[in-house]
């Protein structure tokens, strides 16, 4: 009953304007923030921790426009995921530097995709994905309906999903070698033994390092790609550079200061 439900709200909220759902977002987000604690507590210390706020003006503002962005965040799955793929990525109102992609799909040595937690990174794999064959790894959800509804929403156009485990692995190294591109959330938090404690805006962080062991066995162009969530509802501005690594030196140390830069130009807009 409880999935069928949230399955009910889910499509409901899918058949709303894309602007009522971030204004709902907004109010959703500054609930949980009062009514949550913890949660309250770790946005505020993990904004601190950053120093990214030049003075105490700037923090204030910096946290109320956070709370705003992740509830944001929330808000947008259904639509994100239940809307018809044309007109997801009809949301995207530009897109600077496809051309990378373009050049990285010549070469036919595969790409290797790094979208952070950063504006609405769901749309990216979903752009990427109505234009070639992308594989993103994936960690399954523990709701079983949740999972339907997100392989449902991101397996969608040339887009496919990989499980985060060995046979997901096998599964990207496989689209490499055939020059296809592969999507991967370079700070998501990996399992035991799969990571490297790495500074990450000036504190320790738990680091994946399958990216950069991609990248060297296979030879693939690796690339940022994130999407910056647009005021009033507007869409999203899609953002692709590549990403030039030293693997004589440390490679998540380089992909953590790429991220590092990315963030700090809208650090609002980061989960």
């Amino acid at each position: 009953m409880t999935s069928f439900l949230f399955k009910i709200i889910f499509r409901t909220l899918a058949s709303l304007p894309l602007s009522w759902l971030h204004r709902l977002g907004a109010l959703l987000g500054h609930i949980t923030f009062f009514t949550s604690k913890q949660y309250a507590v770790r946005t505020e210390e993990n904004l601190r921790q950053a120093h990214l706020a030049t003075d105490e003006l700037h923090y204030t503002t910096l946290l109320n426009q956070s709370i705003n962005e992740a509830g944001k965040g929330i808000a947008e799955l259904p639509w994100v995921w239940g809307r018809p793929l044309e007109q997801v990525c009809a949301t995207v109102q530009s897109c600077q530097g496809w051309e990378h992609m373009e050049t990285a799909h010549a070469r036919g040595k595969g790409i290797i995709l790094l979208t952070p937690h950063w504006g609405c990174f769901e749309v990216v794999g979903l752009y990427v994905g109505q234009r070639m064959q992308l594989t993103c790894l994936y960690r399954s959800p523990k709701q079983t309906w949740l999972e339907t509804i997100m392989r449902g929403g991101r397996e969608r156009g040339l887009a496919k999903l990989a499980t985060a485990d060995v046979s997901g692995v096998r599964l990207l190294f496989k689209a490499l070698k055939r020059g296809e591109a592969i999507g991967l959330l370079p700070d998501q938090v990996p399992s035991n033994g799969e990571g490297e404690w790495i500074n990450f805006f000036s504190r320790p962080a738990y680091t994946m390092t399958l990216s950069g062991r991609l990248a060297q066995s296979s030879g693939a162009t690796v690339v940022l790609a994130y999407a910056e969530r647009l005021p009033q509802g507007q869409g999203y501005a899609m953002h692709i550079e590549p990403l030039l690594l030293d693997f004589e030196q440390s490679v998540p140390l380089q992909i953590n200061a790429a991220l590092e830069r990315v963030i700090a130009t809208a650090p609002a807009q980061y989960l």
